[in-house]
């Protein structure tokens, strides 16, 4: 590359770096939920177009698939990065804050998109020194379901030997990686619990089967799951959050409802904790003379980053300078583990500071991280398509 060419690219990229700042901006203000990511996906598309980067044709409603091919033969790897916000009234007191009442950006996916934004900016200056191809996922609906499987519907991952994901950490300082090797986020399911019972006058209790009595133990036996029936060093967790039963004051209702989420790290801890709450549920409701039934529905499973990705990338880290750290392990899901049913990969997390947690209304992703991390995305890429993996 003659010494001309690689001033104007480096002058290029000086100036993409100093713009991350703009695309953030705009992203936090102009929040959408899931699903309904039109302008975001819409903004997205011109700040690629305008650089001349591939928009790949998959006819998505909303989110992309951008990609860079370089000018040499080799394999294809993925970055991916979500794109929606929450349901939360913005407490933040930045000047550039939410535009839209009750929704804002805070779980950081606006800190992911214009990252990815600006790696696919500067990956496309250096195209012709790629070995391969680098396919850049803005993922919607990371927060609903459904999101992950909307892109992976279109076969993006045919073709690609490894993905890495991104995701802002609020408790660790600016620019400072998070990476660990195994299960860092749960498997997340939900379940309903149906109770049949006999409705009664509530002056006669002894004529019916009152479902909220069932209820009532099946909510005290069940926390003895996780404390009596699985391994006390794995992380395993189970929340009834609503209960429902009657309408009036004086009539003891006939059915009862019951649901709740399970979060396990660990697959066979997963099934154990799904057999032990039917039959657990069943036998107390039949104690009582009633009937229950578990209805189960299984998210995403855990996060798992392979071993060999995760010392690559904290070898890249330790190219470029950066700081690694542990990542701390979450009951929080996380569909990026969908990807990795497909394709080897691993999730890193970036230091963003700030005193409050993600989806916190007064949540702050601090700029300051934005530009050190699209470096090491970069670098990552390059030297991902430089190596084979075990």
């Amino acid at each position: 590359m003659g010494k001309d060419i690689l001033e104007d690219i480096l002058q290029k990229e000086k100036s993409i770096l100093a713009n991350i700042k703009n695309d953030f901006e705009w992203l936090h203000e102009n929040p959408e939920l899931a699903y309904e990511e039109y302008n975001t996906t819409e903004y997205i598309k011109e700040q690629l177009l305008k650089e001349n980067i591939t928009v790949l044709d998959l006819h998505l409603e909303t989110g992309l698939v951008a990609q860079i091919d370089g000018g040499q033969e080799g394999s294809t790897i993925a970055l991916r990065c979500d794109i929606d916000a929450l349901p939360i009234q913005e407490e933040s007191g930045l000047e550039y804050a939410s535009k839209k009442a009750g929704l804002m950006h805070a779980c950081g996916h606006d800190f992911h998109t214009a990252v990815m934004l600006g790696v696919a900016k500067v990956l496309n200056l250096y195209r012709k020194e790629l070995k391969g191809s680098v396919k850049i996922i803005f993922q919607p609906a990371e927060e609903a379901p459904g999101g992950a499987t909307k892109i992976l519907e279109k076969d993006v991952l045919e073709d690609v030997k490894q993905i890495w994901g991104i995701h802002t950490a609020p408790g660790i300082s600016v620019g400072t990686l998070a990476i660990s090797e195994g299960a860092v986020m749960a498997a997340v399911d939900r379940f309903e619990i149906h109770v049949q019972g006999t409705g009664t006058h509530a002056a006669h209790p002894e004529e019916g089967i009152d479902p909220i009595v069932v209820m009532s133990a099946i909510v005290q036996s069940v926390q003895t799951i996780v404390s009596r029936n699985m391994n006390p060093f794995h992380a395993n967790l189970i929340s009834i959050t609503r209960i429902e039963s009657g309408n009036t004051w004086n009539v003891i209702s006939e059915k009862g409802f019951m649901e709740g989420t399970v979060r396990t790290l660990d697959v066979e801890d997963r099934q154990r904790i799904r057999e032990r709450l039917s039959d657990l549920a069943s036998g107390i409701a039949k104690s009582y003379g009633a009937e229950a039934t578990l209805s189960w529905y299984a998210g995403p499973p855990a996060v798992y980053n392979e071993a060999s990705l995760c010392d690559f990338a904290r070898k890249v880290a330790d190219k470029i300078g950066a700081e690694v750290t542990e990542v701390e392990k979450s009951l929080g899901g996380e569909d990026f583990s969908l990807y990795q049913e497909k394709v080897a990969g691993a999730y890193i997390k970036v230091g963003t500071g700030g005193e409050h947690p993600i989806h916190h209304p007064a949540f702050i992703a601090d700029q300051g991280a934005l530009i050190p991390t699209v470096r090491y995305f970069v670098e990552l890429a390059k030297e991902s398509l430089n190596i084979e993996f075990d």
